[in-house]
C-alpha cells in the first residue's frame, strides 16, 4: 500500500508552501480583477463626461447663436466689364445671411475679402490695393473666361487666397449653369417637338476663322442646312436668343476654345433653356457628363466627321420617337442659368464664410488654370 504523502514532515512543509502560493496567486488574481473593473468604470465615466462636454449640434443650438453665419464684408475692387447693376441683397435673393457687398474702397481696411475680376486686372495691374493687407483678409481671383482668353497669369502667384471660376476644382465653384431636380415627373416635350420647324441653328458673335468651331461649321454646312444668327448671320427674332432657338430642333453649342469644364451659356441658355437638343463642341464627352445626363446632348466627338453628324441629325429629324429620347431628362430636371454678376458676388461671400478658418495662398495660379 502506498504511504500517505502527508505523513512525511518534508512533504507536509512542501504542501503548506504550495497552499500558501495558491492562496497568494488567487488573491493576486482577485486584485487584478478589481483593478480592471475599477479602470473600466473610470473609462466609462470619463467617456460619458467627454460626450457631455462636446458642442451641441446645430439643430440643438439656441436660435440666433450657432446658426448665424459670420458677418462678411466683401469689397468688389472692379465691376466686371463695367457692369453697373445694383448690388444684390444676398439674403433676399439667395438666402445667404451675413453678407455686406460694397465697392467703396474706403472699406478696404475692414473688409474680410476683396474680389478681383481677372479681365480688369489684366488691363490695370498697378491699380491693385497698395496698403498693407489687413490680417486674415482674403483676396479672391474671379475669372469666367477660358485660359485662351485670360491673359498672362504667370505673375499672379502668391497674390490670391481663393479662386472663383467655372472649374470644378475652384475654391468657389460657379458653373455657367446646372440642372435642378423637379421633384417629380413632368409632362415631357412632345408638343415642343411638333412646334419646331427649323432643324439646326447657331448664334455666333465672335467669328474667328482660326477657331475650331468655325472650321467645323464650314465642313458641317456642306451636308446639312445650318441657320446662323448674330453678327455673322441673320438678326435674332425679336432680339431674343430663346425665341429664335426655340423654333429649332438642334442648336450648335460650340465653345470658342476647348478647356476642362469650360461649358458656357451656349449650352445652358442658348440650347437647353430654349428647348433645343445641344450639339456640343468643347471638352470631351466625359466632362459634359459631369454636368448633364449622357442622353441630353450630342457630341461632335461621337462621329468620325461632320458628314456622320449631319447624317445622324437628319435621321433624328425623320424619327421623332428617337429625337424625343434626347428630351426625356426634362421630366426630372429644370435648367438653372447662373445670373451674372449678382449671384457670383453672393456665392463669393458664402465662400469666404465657409473658409474663414482656412489660411492659404495660391502659389501656382497660372499652372492650375492652364491645365
Amino acid at each position: 500500500m502506498r504511504p500517505d504523502e502527508t505523513s512525511h514532515p518534508t512533504r507536509r512543509v512542501n504542501g503548506a508552501h504550495r497552499e500558501k502560493r495558491c492562496r497568494a496567486a488567487l488573491s493576486s488574481r482577485r486584485s487584478h480583477r478589481w483593478i480592471f473593473a475599477l479602470a473600466l468604470v473610470s473609462f466609462v465615466v470619463l467617456f460619458v463626461l467627454t460626450l457631455m462636454c462636446l458642442p451641441t449640434s446645430r439643430e440643438d443650438a439656441p436660435i440666433g447663436v450657432r446658426n448665424e453665419p459670420p458677418s462678411v464684408t466683401l469689397l468688389i475692387w472692379w465691376r466686371p466689364f463695367g457692369n453697373r447693376q445694383p448690388l444684390p441683397d444676398c439674403a433676399a435673393g439667395y438666402g445667404i445671411q451675413g453678407c455686406t457687398l460694397t465697392e467703396e474702397r474706403g472699406a478696404y481696411d475692414r473688409a474680410e475679402a476683396v474680389i478681383v475680376h481677372n479681365a480688369e486686372l489684366m488691363r490695370n495691374w498697378s491699380a491693385l490695393p497698395r496698403a498693407p493687407r489687413p490680417p486674415r483678409q482674403k483676396w479672391i481671383w474671379m475669372n469666367f473666361e477660358s485660359p485662351r482668353h485670360s491673359g498672362w497669369l504667370a505673375g499672379l502667384g502668391g497674390l490670391f487666397n481663393l479662386t472663383m471660376s467655372y472649374r470644378r476644382d475652384s475654391d468657389i465653384f460657379m458653373p455657367y449653369g446646372y440642372l435642378q431636380s423637379r421633384g417629380g415627373d413632368g409632362d415631357g416635350d412632345a408638343q415642343q417637338v411638333r412646334a419646331r420647324r427649323g432643324l439646326v441653328a447657331w448664334i455666333v458673335s465672335n467669328w474667328n476663322e482660326e477657331h475650331e468651331r468655325v472650321q467645323y461649321f464650314r465642313r458641317l454646312r456642306k451636308y446639312i442646312q445650318v441657320d446662323v444668327f448674330g453678327r455673322a448671320g441673320q438678326d435674332l427674332i425679336s432680339d431674343s436668343v430663346t425665341r429664335t432657338v426655340s423654333r429649332y430642333k438642334f442648336y450648335l453649342a460650340f465653345e470658342n476654345s476647348v478647356h476642362t469644364d469650360y461649358i458656357t451659356e451656349k449650352l445652358w441658355r442658348n440650347a437647353l433653356v430654349s428647348g433645343a437638343v445641344p450639339v456640343v463642341l468643347g471638352p470631351p464627352r466625359e466632362n459634359y457628363e459631369l454636368f448633364l445626363p449622357a442622353d441630353a446632348f450630342i457630341h461632335t466627338n461621337d462621329f468620325r466627321s461632320p458628314l456622320g453628324l449631319a447624317a445622324y441629325l437628319k435621321h433624328l429629324d425623320l424619327h421623332p420617337a428617337l429625337y424625343r429620347r434626347y428630351l426625356t431628362w426634362r421630366r426630372h430636371y429644370s435648367v438653372h442659368v447662373t445670373s451674372f454678376w449678382a449671384e457670383h458676388y453672393c456665392m463669393a461671400c458664402r465662400g469666404v464664410q465657409a473658409s474663414r478658418h482656412q489660411n492659404k495662398v495660391i502659389t501656382d495660379l497660372a499652372v492650375w488654370f492652364d491645365s
